[in-house]
């Protein structure tokens, strides 16, 4: 296998599953902050985070909220007007990994009170994702990317 063909982008997906599954976990979080410091909300945080564990591993597509969106909106819409790099998306899983997963080892500590701090976080990034198509994690990969490249940030 030759370099060139490591570093091309794998197929790309549909721009609108992201999204479509931003909103799922928005309201998903929405909804552990509204539980606040409890048992529930810590049990929901963990669901939350198995599916952006989930994601990290097998991309956005590969979420129930892919599978969702796959089945049950994608067929209702026409073909997209161009397909999207996986690998912004999935890193932005990891992303929401990281700030769940950390509220819920907080949680399981004893210190239920970081589960709606760290579900007010993700529910932010979900939903600016999910309203006007700002991937935060997305564009973090973007930076790494650039500065990996050698080239300074610009902006988008």
């Amino acid at each position: 296998m030759t370099r060139e063909t490591t570093t091309q982008a794998p197929a790309g997906i549909d721009p609108r599953g992201p999204r479509v599954g931003a909103g799922i976990t928005a309201l998903l979080l929405a909804v552990v902050v509204l539980l606040g410091a409890s048992t529930a909300g810590l049990v929901l945080l963990a669901v939350v985070a198995a599916g952006f564990l989930l994601g990290a591993v097998r991309g956005a597509q590969g979420t129930v909220q892919g599978w969702l969106f796959r089945t049950l909106v994608r067929p209702r819409l026409a073909a997209p007007a161009e397909l999207e790099d996986p690998r912004p998306p999935r890193f932005a899983q990891l992303v929401g990994l990281v700030v769940t997963g950390v509220g819920v080892v907080l949680g399981l500590a004893g210190v239920l009170a970081a589960v709606p701090w760290a579900a007010g976080i993700a529910f932010v990034a979900a939903a600016l994702n999910a309203v006007v198509g700002l991937c935060l994690g997305c564009e973090l990969y973007l930076l790494g990317a650039r500065l990996r490249r050698g080239g300074a940030p610009t902006g988008a």
